[in-house]
C-alpha cells in the first residue's frame, strides 16, 4: 500500500542497550539532556517492568521512579558521578541515594549497599547489589528514582538519547 506511514522509534534508548526500555519516557518535567554523563544502573538486559507515573500532587498516587528487571545479586551501578548521601536501611529495604553536581538526586532500592555516605562515586561505580523483594515485581527489580529538589522526574530521561519520528514508507508491489 503506497503512502502508509511507518511509526519508527529512532535512538530512544542508549546505543548498544538491548531490551532496555519497553516504553518512551513519560511526559512530565524535562530533565536536562544528560548526554553520556548518565547511564543505566543495571547491566543489560534490564527491561522496564513498571514505568514512571508522575503524582498529581506531592502526596498523591503515582510511581516515583521506574522498576527495572534484574537478577538478585546483580551489581547496581551509579547512574552518574556524585556523592553518596544515604546508604542503609529505610522502611526495611536497603537504599542508596546519590547527589549529582547538576542538582539531581538518584535513588536505588532494594539493594545491599556497598558504599557509605560521603563517598564520591564515578558514573558506573558499583554502589550495591540488587536484592529481591520489591513489591509487584517477579523475581528481582530495581526501583530507580530521580528528583530535583522535591520534584520527582522520570529516570528514563537520563538515558534517552533520541526522539520519535514518523517516516514515509512505500510498500513494493
Amino acid at each position: 500500500m503506497a503512502g502508509v506511514l511507518l511509526f519508527l522509534v529512532v535512538g530512544l534508548v542508549a546505543p548498544g542497550v538491548v531490551g532496555a526500555a519497553s516504553a518512551a519516557p513519560a511526559t512530565g518535567p524535562e530533565l536536562p539532556r544528560a548526554g553520556p554523563a548518565f547511564g543505566w544502573p543495571l547491566a543489560a538486559p534490564h527491561p522496564v517492568v513498571r514505568p514512571f507515573s508522575a503524582p498529581s500532587s506531592p502526596y498523591g498516587p503515582g510511581h516515583r521512579g521506574v522498576d527495572l528487571g534484574g537478577a538478585a545479586g546483580a551489581p547496581v551501578l551509579a547512574a552518574g558521578a556524585g556523592v553518596v548521601v544515604f546508604a542503609g536501611q529505610l522502611a526495611g529495604r536497603g537504599v542508596v541515594s546519590i547527589d549529582h553536581p547538576n542538582g539531581l538526586r538518584t535513588t536505588y532500592e532494594p539493594v545491599a549497599p556497598a558504599v557509605e555516605p560521603g563517598r564520591r562515586v564515578a558514573a558506573g561505580a558499583v554502589v550495591g547489589h540488587l536484592r529481591p523483594g520489591h513489591g509487584g515485581c517477579p523475581g528481582a527489580c530495581l526501583h530507580w528514582g530521580v528528583r530535583r529538589g522535591e520534584e520527582y522526574l522520570d529516570p528514563l530521561s537520563l538515558v534517552a538519547t533520541g526522539h520519535v519520528r514518523l517516516l514515509p514508507w512505500e510498500e513494493e508491489p
